[in-house]
């Protein structure tokens, strides 16, 4: 026993001074990012109420992805992912701030989903789900989801600090019991919640694997965040002690396996809609292959599968830093396009119609989120100091 502590890597923070004056640059870009959407959203209400919702929607699949691979940590014991761990948990527990900054949408609601605007009195497919869709319900669904996912993140969250502190192996034990209890929730109120948020927007389409899809895109856009923030703090010279070039080969079978996952809940669902051609199933690829969105939904298809699934089949490669941190970024640039599409073509279905409120509402959420992600991660070690996994991880094979 003795022999393995004096293994351990010694504990590591973050020293500000790598910061330079970004955090100040962070926190002037949110003010004024938000302040502009707040004077653009005012002239176009339609408009502000799907950008928002295309980027709150883009960061908080990112932020539920850092969730899942934290539960998922847990629930198998897992030993090679440690050092990245507490990254995944200062990212999963922004979920609370992300929420914050989605309360415009309680004002703009009936513009995103036509159903609140209807009444079920003189709509008959309306009235025939009105027991699931009706207003009060959605927002009690909603406050269930959020503060779920919250929750878990923060509960998470503080016992991984706790262990920093005491070191008991009692923390680890009853991370695994919330992680045992979040697996299967979570799976369920995360399909719910894409049913009510994103395929609620064409409230007469229906989909039996768009929360599969929804997860897939989760996972591995936060798999790609995870990979640009250690490239970025190995760069600046921390984490070598706990992460090595097999991590890269881990970082990249799991890019590759989930390219493919991905790929193939997407395909399933266009094949089967197709080959069903039912129109009220048909409805949400029709209006997305028409007129400019078809070319988008072609760089889709070519940049989400196909390019990063050749990259990635070779091993040599996947030992290199920058080249995962380059494919990461193309893939979280096309988890980006994934859910304009998704969300976008319901303002505009002539075609793609992009506007300034798009990339302002990106930078305002992205930006506050990055500030004060930046402003926590020094507040605590690097990694869980004293985790009893960390040897094990300092010392990971392939």
């Amino acid at each position: 026993m003795s022999s393995e502590k004096s293994t351990l890597p010694s504990p590591e923070t973050f020293d500000y001074k790598h910061v330079g004056g970004r955090f100040v640059g962070l926190c002037i870009t949110a003010l004024v990012s938000l302040l502009l959407a707040i004077v653009l959203g005012l002239r176009s209400p339609h408009q502000f109420a799907f950008s928002w919702m295309f980027a709150g929607c883009f960061f908080f699949t990112i932020l539920i992805g850092c969730l899942f691979w934290v539960v998922v940590h847990h629930a198998v014991d897992a030993a090679w992912s440690v050092g990245i761990r507490r990254q995944l948990e200062n990212l999963a527990s922004l979920l609370p701030l992300l929420i914050v900054l989605l309360l415009p949408i309680l004002f703009v609601a009936p513009l995103l989903w036509s159903w609140m605007a209807e009444s079920p009195a003189t709509n008959h497919e309306l009235a025939e789900k009105a027991a699931y869709l009706n207003i009060n319900f959605f927002w009690l669904r909603t406050a269930v989801y959020f503060a779920f996912f919250s929750i878990i993140a923060l509960v998470l969250r503080h016992n991984s600090l706790a262990q920093d502190v005491d070191g008991a192996a009692i923390h680890t034990i009853r991370n695994r019991r919330v992680a045992y209890l979040a697996v299967p929730l979570g799976a369920i109120l995360l399909t719910f919640w894409s049913f009510d948020w994103i395929m609620g927007l064409n409230w007469k389409w229906n989909s039996t694997i768009w929360g599969i899809y929804i997860f897939a895109g989760s996972a591995i856009s936060s798999l790609c965040v995870i990979i640009l923030l250690a490239n970025a703090l190995r760069s600046a010279g921390y984490l070598k002690q706990v992460l090595t070039v097999q991590h890269n080969y881990a970082f990249g079978k799991l890019l590759l396996a989930f390219t493919l996952f991905w790929s193939w809940i997407a395909f399933v669902q266009y094949m089967l809609i197709w080959y069903a051609n039912i129109p009220e199933e048909t409805a949400y690829y029709t209006l997305r292959t028409n007129a400019s969105w078809k070319v988008l939904g072609i760089i889709l298809v070519v940049g989400h599968f196909l390019i990063p699934f050749l990259l990635l089949l070779f091993r040599g490669p996947k030992a290199s830093a920058g080249f995962l941190g380059v494919i990461a970024g193309w893939i979280l640039a096309m988890h980006l396009l994934d859910i304009y599409t998704m969300i976008l073509p319901v303002l505009h279905p002539k075609g793609f119609h992009p506007a300034v409120l798009d990339f302002v509402a990106l930078l305002a959420i992205g930006s506050t989120l990055a500030a004060v992600f930046l402003k926590r991660l020094g507040d605590s070690p690097l990694w869980p100091a004293r985790d009893p996994r960390l040897a094990e991880a300092s010392n990971y094979t392939d």
